[in-house]
């Protein structure tokens, strides 16, 4: 935590001798790559709920859960500048790297979290509105204030805020929250910790220079291994549940079953991944890396059949 310290502590002088920002810079910010699954599964709640939105107002609501996941990530990284300084693939962000200020990246973030919910009331209703603070501050004070520095559990109770996104967009239409889109939540909650965990493998030593008490720093890569086989099972148990419940047809089913069996597939070879005696790879992380960017392709594509499904009305019989 010294470190971490030292680091803070020298942003000021290393902002006064880099070069100024740019519009890339206030862009990374916003952590564009995690935006996009974020507007992609709002999108996906709107998208499936009973009702009818103005296309004008859809937009709008979709925007409004960008511009609030934006301003949850600016937060971050305003938070975040001191371990960001330390690990490797972060110390170029904005702020470590002095292109933007500390309190710059802080103001911004909070007028977009602002400005977004009070978008997002005007343009649909007070429930999708509150849903969406809730999740910003949920991610802003749960996650990266509270848990991240604290426990190995972080990703796992800070993973429900990505899940917040099909929640809003359901809100949006309907003024209401209901079982599919507490479906979607579960499956997004339970999605994270494999995603996560996989990346957090490869990226061990980063977060063992940043003091961030990780899965794999706390328990070691064998016993993450474990655990990331443990919550795919889980996963691909909760993502049957809408076409079991009948909120879906057997297209969803099929595509469920067979995007959940690969993926506890890759999952099985993170778990058997050639280690020595503390749960190091030998292999460089290979299957890890692997199951990551599925973990990605997975979740858009079980959502994707999941909307069309909905929209065709086959879960309908």
């Amino acid at each position: 935590m010294a470190a971490m310290n030292d680091v803070s502590g020298a942003l000021p002088d290393i902002q006064a001798t880099l070069p100024e920002s740019d519009l890339r810079d206030w862009i990374t910010l916003l952590k564009p790559r995690v935006l996009s699954l974020v507007v992609f599964s709002g999108a996906i709640g709107l998208l499936v709920a009973p009702g009818h939105l103005h296309p004008v107002l859809a937009l709008t609501a979709v925007l409004a859960i960008a511009v609030a996941a934006g301003a949850a990530g600016a937060i971050n990284m305003w938070y975040d500048r001191d371990i960001d300084a330390i690990m490797y693939r972060t110390r170029n962000r904005p702020i470590p790297a002095g292109r933007i200020g500390a309190n710059a990246a802080l103001g911004f973030g909070i007028i977009l979290a602002v400005g977004s919910v009070i978008l997002m009331g005007l343009a649909t209703n007070s429930v999708a509105a509150l849903v969406l603070a809730i999740s910003i501050l949920f991610y802003v004070g749960i996650y990266t204030v509270w848990l991240k520095r604290r426990t190995s559990q972080n990703i796992v109770i800070g993973g429900a805020a990505g899940a917040f996104p099909p929640l809003i967009g359901w809100a949006a239409v309907t003024g209401s929250i209901d079982t599919l889109p507490m479906l979607l939540f579960a499956i997004i909650f339970f999605w994270t910790p494999p995603h996560f965990w996989s990346l957090a493998l490869y990226a061990n030593a980063d977060y063992k220079r940043a003091g961030v008490p990780m899965l794999p720093v706390v328990a070691g890569g064998a016993e993450t291994r474990r655990q990331i086989l443990l919550y795919t099972v889980v996963l691909v148990a909760v993502s049957l549940s809408p076409w079991l419940i009948g909120f879906s047809g057997p297209v969803y089913g099929a595509a469920a079953i067979a995007l959940g069996g690969w993926f506890l597939f890759r999952s099985w070879l993170v778990l058997r991944d050639d280690q020595d005696a503390t749960g190091v790879s030998l292999t460089n992380d290979k299957p890890a890396r692997t199951a990551f960017k599925y973990s990605i392709l997975y979740l858009f594509a079980l959502f994707s059949v999941l909307a069309i499904d909905r929209l065709a009305g086959w879960h309908l019989g």
